[in-house]
């Protein structure tokens, strides 16, 4: 359909609607990761390691799993596209069931963590320390999976305020929760580790309550027919959810592997390489989850786009997400590059006794993380481009060879062959992250580039 494109302000002020606010609420509940990670790592390295590993693994499952999820959003933005409100709202219904049906699994595999702590290797202290933060961070998963069907179901809609605002008050909440957990105070016995899994764990649900209520009481989003009458189970929506979310959720496995497995090689290596890694991840996460924002936006605008079967507005959609995303963790890059011993400091006491050689693999990693943070936004904003067109075979091969045959491949060829060791895993993933991003843009240059020619978005 030879339709004219809007002004591109209009498009620009559009996309900064949903990604402003989306940036900020993953950058929010990537704090509460931060802030844990900023009150145990007082204690000692080997508890900030324990926490690291243990938090990141728990992230990485709930990711993938999130990950199934988004396509929620997608089939919402189709649906408000082509103006189907009746899809709209089973969409949403239906990934509730499925959220449920895939939380139970998930809560029991972060229970049982420690387990795959002990079978790759890790430092024995570090695993002890782990079991108890575990036990009581599991109780997480079902609330944040729940939360997230709900925040792409907003999100679809450009109405992600209320998640921004929610995140935000989380923050401070779990900050405040898991300092008193961990150390005690006010009659409650100090909970060590154990605090510091409940507090966000007690959060999550205080976040999912929260954003349950917004959408209920707003007449705007209940309008959808969200909570109307009784929850139905609907075959067809239900397995077209699976049927496109796990490709999606096997490219976000190979993406989340990648930083499992450098950071269990990582704790392979020693403690003290283990420790830095966490450190370099805290701020790492940092622009990934800005840039996450971005790419969830990006996703939205491109899936609005080829619902209304616009392939000259999904183009340009795609690749202006794609631009700002690049262009924003580019800045950022600057940081790590300039405030590195800042950076290090927050995250474990110079008196220490391993302070020293942490943080001097830590500035090692930083420098590294700046050049390779560029590319993680830009794989991460031209997958989710890619998803807004249901497009997801493509890009989990091209995932499989950049990140595991280069990424894991390379970086432990440089880290144990070549006796390079923590560093070669950094590289080893820089390289991984350059060449799946360049990959899937072409992808999704390729794929633009035919619909045009068509006529119709294919």
């Amino acid at each position: 359909m030879n339709i004219q494109l809007p002004p591109l302000k209009s498009e620009l002020n559009q996309f900064l609607a949903i990604a402003i606010p989306l940036s900020a609420a993953y950058l929010a509940e990537y704090a509460m990761f931060i802030t844990t990670k900023m009150v145990v790592g007082k204690i000692g390295y080997h508890e900030l390691a324990a926490v690291g590993i243990g938090g990141d693994l728990s992230f990485e499952i709930l990711v993938i799993f999130m990950a199934m999820l988004s396509v929620i959003g997608v089939l919402v933005a189709q649906a408000e596209g082509s103006g189907n409100r009746e899809d709209l709202g089973q969409s949403v219904r239906q990934g509730i069931f499925v959220a449920t049906i895939i939380g139970i699994p998930a809560m029991i595999g972060i229970w049982n963590l420690d387990y795959v702590l002990i079978a790759t290797g890790q430092d024995e202290i570090v695993v002890e320390l782990a079991k108890p933060y575990l036990k009581g961070l599991s109780g997480m998963a079902l609330p944040v999976l729940w939360f997230a069907v709900f925040r792409n179901y907003i999100a679809a809609l450009s109405q992600t305020i209320a998640v921004m605002v929610i995140t935000l008050v989380a923050v401070l909440l779990n900050y405040l929760l898991t300092l008193w957990f961990v150390y005690g105070g006010g009659g409650l016995e100090p909970l060590g580790l154990f605090g510091a899994g409940l507090a966000t764990t007690i959060v999550s649900w205080v976040m999912f309550l929260a954003l349950f209520l917004h959408i209920f009481r707003k007449p705007a989003l209940r309008g959808y027919g969200v909570f109307k009458g009784r929850w139905k189970f609907s075959r067809s929506i239900f397995q077209e959810i699976f049927k496109l979310g796990i490709p999606v959720a096997a490219l976000t496995l190979f993406e989340a592997g990648l930083f499992i497995a450098a950071s269990i090689l990582s704790g392979v290596i020693g403690a003290e390489t283990l420790a830095a890694y966490e450190v370099v991840m805290a701020w790492a996460g940092i622009p990934f989850v800005i840039a996450f924002g971005l790419s969830e936006a990006t996703m939205v605008r491109v899936a609005l786009a080829a619902g209304r079967q616009q392939p000259r507005a999904v183009r340009r959609s795609g690749l202006l997400g794609m631009s700002i995303v690049a262009i924003t963790t580019l800045l950022l890059a600057i940081i790590p590059l300039l405030f590195s011993d800042f950076i290090i400091k927050v995250f474990i006491d110079p008196d220490d006794p391993g302070f020293l050689e942490v943080s001097s693999l830590a500035a090692q990693f930083l420098i590294i993380a700046a050049i390779f943070q560029v590319f993680d936004g830009l794989q991460a904003a031209a997958a989710r481009a890619l998803r807004g067109l249901k497009d997801n075979i493509a890009p989990l091969w091209i995932a499989g060879f950049g990140y595991w045959v280069l990424g894991i491949g390379g970086g432990s060829l440089l880290a144990f062959k070549f006796n390079y060791d923590g560093a070669g895993l950094w590289w080893g993933l820089a390289i991984g992250l350059f060449v799946t991003s360049n990959l899937l843009l072409w992808r999704f240059l390729l794929f633009t580039q035919r619909s045009i020619h068509a006529g119709a978005p294919r």
